[in-house]
């Protein structure tokens, strides 16, 4: 998530933000801006790079004034760069707007701008807000903010000022978090409560769909839709710095976790034909004719984006009916794979820079070989050098375990492979409309498996002292579950092994023994009877198995020792969400022997060395 801090009070606006800004560094970020109303009028400074580099240009010219805005970005619409940094200000320079989130109708919003004569100095999907402001302005910032929230659909936490009203700082917020601050004759907006720290700890946490007038008397809030006010108790904070960063949880990891329901909301975001319950895919610069002459795909990743690759593969094998290569980038690497002029590679990254997936891509660019990306990080290596980019919208991710970023992957590979399906016309319109409609429902999905950890904390506590643990499942299944041994191995040092269900009887059972803990995955309709019969085989050599079944699953309870049901979605859906308890799984375990969740021993965020 990017970072947001805002102003206005009796001391200088500059200070307050930048201190602030300072404190979202851990957030990650590739520029920083600054608004500040003066008495030269509205201005603005920013800048690509770290937070230093804008340091160093305010210190030659400060901007004075006692309300301000500031921004840290993580591109998504546009590189990084001067340009698409944040405040963006309407063509006049008297409207600024910093923004977290995506704005799904932007194209449309900008192209009837653009026709009235406004003019456009960058990429990305925030400054259509600065001058939709400025098209609407009515002489009420209030008033003029709520019309054009009701004229923008996405996901967006909002800082907006302006020269004509220099009294008010305006804050809205939907589905992307956003703190108000509450002080003596001032007021702040942070998108995270360590950023306000330093001046409060009395705060307003807006809820979805909520606006905050601030001005240095106090903070009125309302509905951004009606205007109605709205009465709330104040908030104390009473956690420390480091809490804070973490936003209340334990860890980094656990704080990922749960921003999972947002970063698949936001990897959908504007990819989302919502009145034709359609796929589009605007960044691929490569033709509907040009996509479907492929014949054949590669997916080449590392470890934890490997394994979304597995699903993936799936996925567009049964939507598309093309075949798909899964291949470990440091294997494939080093091979001679068998290329046409009908192959496309797609490569995932979290990073954009995992040395053994930029060194497969390259090899394959010197064979012709157009390579689509798939990666979190705008700028990124990956990301320049690949033909295609779909980003994905997950948010900088600290811990070293990923988890929104997996998720967040498998999102972009199920949008790429209905945007395939359309354009080959292997599904039909129907089918693709329900597809969607099941992919939008996710985040609430999620949100509810989050809701109701304790069983799934339960059975960590009971395998804290195990040495040995399996996962098995069947078809995509098997794919989650490698997922799932990967997280508990890296940050609990149990050792753990995946296998396809079926394979038990070729060498695996020899290993299953009395109170072995056996993790058993049984959500795929057409193999479900398959897959109790292998669970049945691990209880007759004493396993203590826990199974993940669907809602309303009420057979799978007589074959195991504990159930965890998830949410029903359609078959080709469920990985998911049986990735979110298994997340938690590992999570728990860890916490319960005492390791440090983040920082696994021995392990690196990015591995940029072979």
């Amino acid at each position: 998530m990017c970072g947001i801090v805002g102003y206005i009070g009796d001391k200088q606006a500059q200070e307050v933000i930048i201190g602030g800004l300072r404190k979202l560094e851990y957030r990650g970020y590739d520029s920083a801006g600054i608004a500040v109303l003066t008495e030269q009028g509205l201005l603005v400074d920013k800048a690509k790079g770290r937070l230093a580099v804008l340091e160093g240009k305010l210190a030659a010219q400060p901007l004075a004034g006692n309300a301000g805005i500031g921004h840290t970005r993580w591109a998504t619409h546009g590189k990084p760069s001067d340009e698409n940094s944040h405040p963006h200000t309407d063509s006049s320079h008297k409207f600024a707007v910093v923004h977290n989130g995506i704005i799904e109708n932007f194209l449309p919003i900008k192209e009837e701008l653009i026709a009235k004569g406004y003019a456009f100095t960058s990429e990305t999907d925030t400054e259509v807000i600065a001058h939709l402001l400025a098209d609407l302005y009515d002489g009420d910032i209030v008033s003029t903010a709520r019309k054009a929230v009701q004229r923008m659909r996405g996901a967006y936490a909002l800082g907006i000022m302006t020269e004509h009203e220099p009294d008010k700082l305006v804050a809205v917020r939907l589905a992307s978090p956003l703190i108000v601050g509450i002080g003596e004759g001032e007021s702040f907006i942070g998108s995270d409560i360590p950023a306000l720290l330093e001046h409060t700890r009395d705060v307003y946490i807006l809820n979805e769909g909520e606006m905050a007038v601030l001005t240095r008397e106090g903070v009125q809030l309302m509905d951004a839709q009606s205007g109605e006010k709205i009465e709330r108790d104040v908030f104390h904070v009473d956690w420390d710095l480091v809490q804070a960063e973490k936003g209340g949880y334990d860890s980094f990891m656990l704080k990922e976790i749960y921003e999972q329901p947002q970063a698949v909301r936001d990897t959908m975001g504007a990819r989302i034909d919502q009145e034709k319950k359609q796929v589009i895919l605007p960044e691929l610069n490569m033709s509907d004719a040009e996509l479907a002459a492929y014949d054949r795909l590669y997916i080449v990743a590392c470890g934890t984006s490997m394994h979304a690759g597995l699903v993936g593969k799936d996925v567009l094998e049964k939507w598309t009916r093309v075949p798909v290569e899964v291949a470990v980038a440091s294997e494939f690497r080093y091979r001679d794979p068998i290329y046409t002029d009908k192959t496309l590679m797609i490569v995932i990254s979290q990073s954009g820079e995992t040395a053994d997936t930029l060194a497969a891509l390259r090899e394959a660019k010197k064979s012709g070989v157009r390579v689509l990306a798939i990666t979190n990080v705008v700028g990124s290596s990956v990301a320049r050098e690949a033909d295609e980019v779909i980003f994905t919208w997950a948010g900088p991710e600290v811990a070293v375990a990923s988890t929104k970023a997996y998720t967040s992957q498998v999102i972009a590979l199920y949008l790429f492979a209905l945007y395939f399906a359309q354009v080959k016309g292997t599904l039909a319109a129907a089918e693709i409309a329900e597809v969607v409609e099941h992919l939008q429902e996710l985040p609430a999905k999620i949100g509810a498996i989050l809701a109701n950890v304790e069983p799934i904390r339960q059975f960590a506590q009971s395998i804290q002292d195990a040495t040995s643990l399996f996962f098995i499942g069947r078809g995509l299944d098997y794919a989650v579950s490698l997922e799932g041994s990967l997280k508990l191995k890296e940050i609990s040092y149990i050792h753990s092994e995946a296998y396809a269900a079926g394979e038990l009887k070729h060498g695996t059972l020899a290993l299953i023994e009395e109170n072995v803990p056996v993790v058993a995955l049984a959500t795929q309709p057409d193999i479900y009877e398959k897959m109790v019969s292998n669970i049945v085989e691990v209880k007759a050599r004493g396993a203590h198995v826990l199974g993940f079944a669907l809602e309303g699953d009420r057979d799978l309870a007589k074959s195991v020792d504990g159930v965890i049901h998830v949410p029903a979605t359609t078959p080709m859906l469920t990985p998911i969400l049986t990735v979110i308890p298994l997340q938690l799984l590992a999570y728990y375990t860890s916490a319960a022997r005492g390791l440090d969740v983040d920082k696994p021993r021995n392990l690196a965020k990015s591995v940029t060395v072979e």
